[in-house]
């Protein structure tokens, strides 16, 4: 974990156990901390707030909860670590597709904090960096893919060769300080609207 203090949300009703948690995640470290006190709004107040990690204790989450958490982890920005007394498979399903870095069962104990809190951010940050990675290979393909419709055009415009195609596509690119796909971009995009 970084040595940097952490924002933390806290979802907690319970006034003395939040006094609790949050005085057990000052132990593990410096970290900004904000207590919400109720379900209603989750999402939006941790929109508001941008914290580095979210904590959810509930005794056993609602489905309206995991909608919130779901709104909340929006494109999953962030770690959210969720502590449940009791739970069942379906809303362990639930909150894994809401995004939910850790899922605990058996409530928040204080001596677990730390390494939840550290097993939640590198989970995220693993899913986080696949996203990334799956992301970037898609746009290569969508390239590659407008990239072989160009030189298909002009291979059939100018009567030439796939690798002369991609040369005169690659010199265009140069010329221009563009990259390829760009300029293949732009000539699928004026083949079609000359049809």
């Amino acid at each position: 974990m970084s040595s940097r203090p952490l924002s933390i949300v806290l979802c907690e009703k319970d006034a003395a156990r939040a006094t609790m948690i949050r005085d057990s995640l000052l132990e593990t470290g410096k970290h900004d901390i904000i207590v919400i006190d109720t379900d209603a709004g989750i999402a939006q107040r941790i929109a508001e707030l941008n914290p580095d990690l979210v904590l959810i204790d509930v005794e056993s989450p609602t489905r309206d909860v995991l909608e919130e958490l779901t709104l909340a982890s929006g494109p999953l920005d962030r770690p959210v670590a969720i502590f449940v007394d009791r739970s069942d498979s379906g809303l362990t399903q639930a909150a894994v597709e809401a995004g939910v870095s850790a899922y605990i069962v058996d409530g928040l104990r204080p001596d677990r904090l730390r390494p939840v809190m550290d097993a939640a951010i590198a989970r995220f940050n693993v899913f986080r960096r696949m996203r990334e990675e799956l992301a970037a290979t898609k746009a290569a393909l969508e390239e590659r893919k407008i990239i072989d419709r160009a030189k298909g055009l002009l291979m059939r415009a100018k009567g030439i060769s796939e690798d002369e195609a991609y040369a005169l596509l690659r010199r265009t690119a140069m010329d221009q300080k563009r990259k390829i796909a760009d300029i293949a971009q732009a000539l699928v995009l004026a083949s079609e609207m000359l049809r």
